[in-house]
């Protein structure tokens, strides 16, 4: 029970139950009492509950939100600040001191309503104290953690870097999101290349980024180091495997991400939190110090909030005289299309007509791709087999280690036959002819995910179902080796959700270019 600390202020006739609400309400903090906790919130849609991760509108999405919380950090009220507006509402300010240390704020808006017993809370603000670190989002953070080599200036100068956890950063080790992997690890003696051409162009590193485990997912959830906010969608899945540098840069705390993207671990969590982000052609960028997953479909890319910075990122670090033109000849694909949720789909067509109409894009063509039913499961076999051939004897050697979901990603792998990858991969040679010859040189536009973000507290099942629809959209640039822009130009009922451009091989600074004239 909370020690009863009698108001420090007040102004107006304090009305009667109002300060016995308010301590209940702290009991039930600290006993995790979720039935109680619903009850002290007001009913409707109308309730709000704020802090720094963003707002929850609505009795029925607080309730979520809280149910996945599992808990408030144990604090104690060192002050309380009543401010009576009427008989039927008061304002209250607490002042708080959590355990962990530092201090806390927080607002509340009391009010009896005849459709709550007694004191509820109608809006909420929580103002915790201050992290030296997010340790959800950060691994290691500096200021800067590593310099800029740039003798001077460089197009990159002022800009910093979050670097997800599979990249070599000279003088710390590679976690790939799993502490008990970190601590086997050695640092590295150099920085990875991709790191490098950054550094060298005049970014300096602020941290090491989180990552879903060893990048084998695309919620962005981690059970250990803890989940990094979505930055746009408050309660919602960030998004991953590069959920640490995607959430770092669009809450501001850097400016770009280096990231990888495998499945779509770089156009997923730029979907949901509204960036940019580039896959970049297989290839084109030096994999060298990066930790695989899957080699035949990892690549490197980078995150950014503005077209502007991601365009110097690609550009300081990409070959130039390997990158080519591209006519801007859009088309689209109507299965990958209703591969999508409804609403996706709607948000895709507005966009696209949008574009038509202010004359920034031709007439959109639609695309006979040919018979793709067989891709995803072919991509997966591959993925698999190439996953568990590079962690599975690690995985085998510390049994339970893993979250559920990547660990039964991996059992599934380790089962999968010579002869089923063999398969799998002469479809996806086919595959790949195919696509060739059926893009011939046009830019596909497709939604970067198939739905926005799901909320942290959706049923497994519905967050499983939103990640195979979503790999099927995805799949398509690492079978093909192709190069993927997400542009933070769609939203569905307010959420952010990205509009996909697909070029041919090499196009990656063309597809940046084209795509900023949607937004300019």
């Amino acid at each position: 029970m909370a020690e009863r600390l009698s108001p420090t202020s007040v102004t107006g006739e304090l009305p009667d139950g109002l300060i016995d609400a308010f301590w209940a309400y702290e009991d039930a903090l600290l006993d995790n009492d979720l039935e109680a906790l619903d009850a002290a919130f007001a009913p409707g849609d109308s309730t709000l509950r704020g802090d720094a991760s963003g707002l929850l509108v609505g009795h029925e999405r607080i309730s979520s939100f809280r149910g996945a919380r599992g808990g408030a950090p144990t604090r104690t009220v060192t002050a309380l600040h009543v401010r009576v507006l009427s008989s039927e509402h008061a304002l209250i300010v607490s002042e708080n001191r959590p355990r962990s240390g530092g201090r806390g704020l927080i607002t509340q808006l009391w009010a009896r309503r005849p459709d709550a017993v007694g004191w509820v809370i109608e809006s909420a603000q929580v103002a915790g104290a201050p992290a030296a670190m997010n340790t959800a989002i950060w691994r290691v953070l500096g200021n800067p953690l590593v310099g800029s080599t740039a003798s001077k200036g460089g197009a990159l100068e002022g800009e910093t870097v979050a670097v997800k956890d599979l990249f070599d950063v000279r003088g710390f080790a590679v976690g790939a999101g799993i502490p008990e992997y970190l601590a086997e690890a050695t640092p590295a003696e150099a920085n990875a290349p991709a790191l490098a051409a950054l550094l060298a162009a005049g970014a300096s590193v602020r941290g090491i980024a989180q990552t879903d485990e060893f990048a084998y997912s695309i919620a962005g959830k981690n059970v250990r180091y803890g989940t990094p906010p979505n930055a746009a969608v408050a309660g919602a899945t960030p998004g991953g495997s590069s959920s640490g540098p995607a959430s770092a840069v669009a809450l501001g705390h850097a400016s770009i991400g280096l990231a990888t993207d495998t499945a779509g671990s770089i156009r997923v969590p730029a979907s949901y939190q509204g960036l940019w982000g580039l896959r970049t052609t297989h290839g084109a960028v030096d994999s060298g110090g990066l930790l695989p997953l899957a080699a035949s479909f990892d690549t490197i890319g980078w995150l950014t909030r503005s077209a502007s910075v991601l365009r110097a990122a690609a550009a300081s670090t990409l070959d130039d005289a390997a990158q080519q033109p591209v006519e801007p000849q859009f088309v689209i694909s109507t299965e990958l299309l209703f591969a999508a949720d409804p609403a996706m789909q709607g948000a895709l067509v507005d966009a696209v007509g949008r574009l038509e109409a202010a004359g920034l894009i031709g007439e959109v063509g639609v695309v006979d791709l040919g018979d793709i039913s067989g891709f995803f499961a072919a991509f997966r076999t591959v993925q698999g087999a190439e996953a568990w051939r590079r962690h599975g004897e690690w995985i085998t050697a510390h049994p339970g280690v893993l979250a559920d979901d990547v660990a039964s990603r991996f059992e599934v792998a380790s089962t999968i036959t010579d002869e089923e990858e063999s398969s799998a991969r002469e479809v996806l040679g086919a595959a790949r002819t195919q696509l060739d010859e059926a893009l011939a040189g046009r830019i596909l536009l497709l939604p970067s995910t198939a739905s926005t973000a799901p909320s942290l507290t959706a049923d497994p099942a519905e967050i499983d179902a939103a990640r195979a629809a979503t790999l099927a959209l995805t799949c398509l640039a690492g079978i093909g080796g192709y190069p993927a822009l997400s542009v933070p130009l769609l939203e569905v009922d307010g959420a952010p959700a990205g509009l996909c451009l697909v070029g041919p091989r090499g196009t990656d600074l063309a597809l940046i270019d084209i795509a900023t004239t949607f937004v300019s």
